[in-house]
């Protein structure tokens, strides 16, 4: 996937400079897992081991505001409303952005969504840190929400 990455947010999912012999870290319950010899991954992690006592399982979540509208706007204001209602579910459920284990994006435009890959990237660091989770972006032809240009989906794991 040379300079692509499954879910384009172009960035490592290890910190800048991270020794890459060291094919993981963790936090609590949760070990990200990028081996040496697989290409560096950027904005996703290649594997994340799970341990610990509470599954949460998280619906897909489109850019619903509050009265169930899809907010205004385009690709990136709808992927920080999806991604923002994620984490209001996660933590309702006692959870933060630390316990994603995994997350699937589903976009009726990949190819946008590659367009804006550095700008999705952002928002995801801003809202959810830099430890990112295993990670997918499936295309999809349309979404539940006619209006909606991606969805969120996930899995945490709480200690």
């Amino acid at each position: 996937m040379s300079g692509t990455t499954a879910s384009g947010h172009g960035e490592t999912g290890e910190a800048a400079g991270a020794d890459r012999s060291v094919p993981s870290h963790g936090t609590g319950g949760l070990r990200r897992v990028n081996p040496p010899e697989l290409s560096p991954p950027a904005g996703f992690s290649h594997a994340v081991t799970v341990t610990g006592s509470r599954l949460v399982l998280l619906a897909g979540q489109t850019a619903l505001d509050g009265a169930g509208r899809i907010v205004p706007g385009g690709l990136p204001e709808q992927f920080e409303r999806a991604l923002g209602n994620l984490l209001a579910a996660l933590r309702a459920a006692g959870g933060g952005p630390q316990h994603l284990a995994r997350v699937t994006v589903y976009a009726t435009d990949v190819a946008a969504y590659r367009a804006h890959a550095r700008e999705l990237g952002g928002i995801w660091r801003r809202l959810a840190g830099r430890d990112y989770p295993a990670m997918a972006v499936i295309g999809a032809v349309r979404l539940w929400d006619e209006a909606a240009l991606v969805e969120l989906d996930g899995i945490a794991m709480l200690p």
